[in-house]
Formats: structure tokens, C-alpha cells, sequence
């Protein structure tokens, strides 16, 4: 589901906006940071992130060490809520390994936040890769298989408005950076039902996903299998794995569709 992060209510709490912005600000590049460091990332003013630091210290989501602060484990409760509220290893995973077990490759289910999309579920390959995924991690929508198989569910009006204030950056030499070819390729998955990316989002990822399709929801999620690039022929990838990737789709729709608080947060 697509939603404008932009429309705020009245009730909007600016001082919570601010507060997560300084906890997402932290990341694998930037693992410790100063105030200054931190404010410099937030565009927030110094005052501001300080008093955010001291309140999440306090709280014990963040750690300081001279004049560096970092993440603190307590930070992994938030993450696992979810997981544990809505049951996802006995709900989503078990699908997601199914098709692990078919392709000896990845799986994973997402969903869109704002521009990115966001792993709720990830099985890994016994096979090192670039690019690790778990649940938590975003990338950018427009180049990953999944992204492009939820957006696919917008009109076209939305969509061009969706890529015109998202556009995504040259992560490869292969990365589709042009308007009309992503409104396209997009497209493309109402036509074909999957989305199939290659060596775009970083050098050496396949991937093919389907859109989870939920009757009169629309599209709620996509699920996707990942392989090494150099380990596959593409043409017969994408005949093969489409087919094992939507019977992971129809599983998940049929375990959603009988899990309707899940389905609810989600749609």
C-alpha cells in the first residue's frame, strides 16, 4: 500500500518524527557518530538532536562512548515486536522456506514504505551474497523486483507521480534510471505477473518476484526469490522461477487471507 507520508494530521507529533530520525539515522557506514555527525544526516539542528540523543540514551536505544554514540541492542525489541505480535515465523516464514527448499536460493516477503521497500520476512541461501537481506532492511522500490510488483497496483496517474518524486539512483551500470523505462517495466508485471531484476540494485542479484494479491485489497506485499547472477541462465531463470515464486504467492494469500489483523496493517 502506497501511502503519502506527507498528509499529517493535526495530532502529528513532530518531536516523535525527530526522534526517529535520529534512531534511523545510524547505519552499517555509520556506526558511531557525534552529535554533530548526527545532525548533519538528520538536517536537524544540534539542540534538537541533542536532546533526541540524551532522551533515547536514557532509554537505553542508544549508547555513549566518549563523544560518539551508537545504536544499543535494546534497539532489536522494537524489530521483534512485529514479528511477535503478528506471528510471522509460523505464518509467513514456513512459505518462505518452501520456496528456498524448490530454488536453494533466497526468499523474502515485502511490503512499500514510502519510497522503500521494507523485508518482513527473509529466508537466506547457504550461499554468500553482496547484498544481505533481513527483516528491516529497505531498499529503494523502483529497483528491486518487489517494489516494482506492488507498484504495479497504482494507476497510471499515481505511478508517474510515484517515480517523478522517487527516482532512483545509478546503482550499476544496468540500473533503469529513466521515467518512461520504469513506468514501463512496471507495467510490464500487470502484463506478465512478475517482476524480474538483474545486476540493477547492485552487481550479481537476480531476482524475481510476484505480487501478493489479496481480493478486493488489491495489492498488499510481494514475494520474491533471489539468486547469483553468474549461477543462472536469465531466459530460463525467469520461466522456472516464475512459476515456483507464484505458488509461494498463493500460499502467502491464502495465509493472510486467514489472518485478517495481519492482513489489516497491511492493506
Amino acid at each position: 500500500m502506497y501511502v503519502d507520508v506527507n498528509e499529517k494530521s493535526t495530532e502529528y507529533l513532530s518531536t516523535l518524527e525527530k526522534g526517529l530520525a535520529v534512531l534511523k539515522s545510524f547505519s552499517r557506514e555509520r556506526k558511531a557518530m557525534n552529535l554533530t555527525q548526527v545532525a548533519q544526516v538528520t538536517s536537524l539542528s544540534p539542540a534538537v538532536v541533542r536532546r533526541c540523543l540524551l532522551t533515547l540514551e536514557h532509554l537505553g536505544y542508544v549508547t555513549k562512548v566518549d563523544s560518539r554514540f551508537s545504536l544499543a541492542p535494546s534497539v532489536l525489541s522494537l524489530a521483534s515486536l512485529f514479528n511477535e505480535t503478528y506471528g510471522l515465523d509460523e505464518t509467513i516464514r514456513p512459505a518462505l522456506q518452501r520456496l528456498r527448499e524448490s530454488t536453494g536460493d533466497s526468499a523474502s516477503f515485502t511490503v512499500l514504505q514510502s519510497s522503500d521497500v521494507l523485508y518482513l520476512c527473509h529466508v537466506s541461501a547457504e550461499r554468500s551474497i553482496r547484498l544481505q537481506a533481513n527483516t528491516g532492511t529497505r531498499y529503494p522500490a523502483l529497483v528491486t523486483s518487489t517494489g516494482r510488483c506492488i507498484l504495479s497496483g497504482l494507476n497510471d496517474q499515481a505511478l508517474r507521480a510515484f517515480i517523478e518524486s522517487h527516482p532512483p539512483a545509478q546503482y550499476t551500470h544496468r540500473t533503469t534510471v529513466s521515467g518512461e523505462a520504469l513506468f514501463d517495466k512496471v507495467r510490464a508485471v500487470n502484463r506478465d505477473g512478475y517482476a524480474l531484476i538483474s545486476d540493477e540494485l547492485d552487481y550479481g542479484i537476480t531476482s524475481l518476484a510476484v505480487p501478493i494479491i489479496i481480493p478486493r485489497r488489491g495489492i498488499v506485499g510481494a514475494v520474491n526469490s533471489s539468486a547469483q547472477t553468474q549461477r543462472i541462465n536469465l531466459d530460463d531463470f525467469s520461466v522456472k522461477r516464475a512459476v515456483a515464486v507464484a505458488e509461494a504467492a498463493e500460499d502467502i494469500t491464502k495465509i493472510l487471507s486467514a489472518v485478517p489483523d495481519l492482513l489489516d496493517v497491511l492493506s
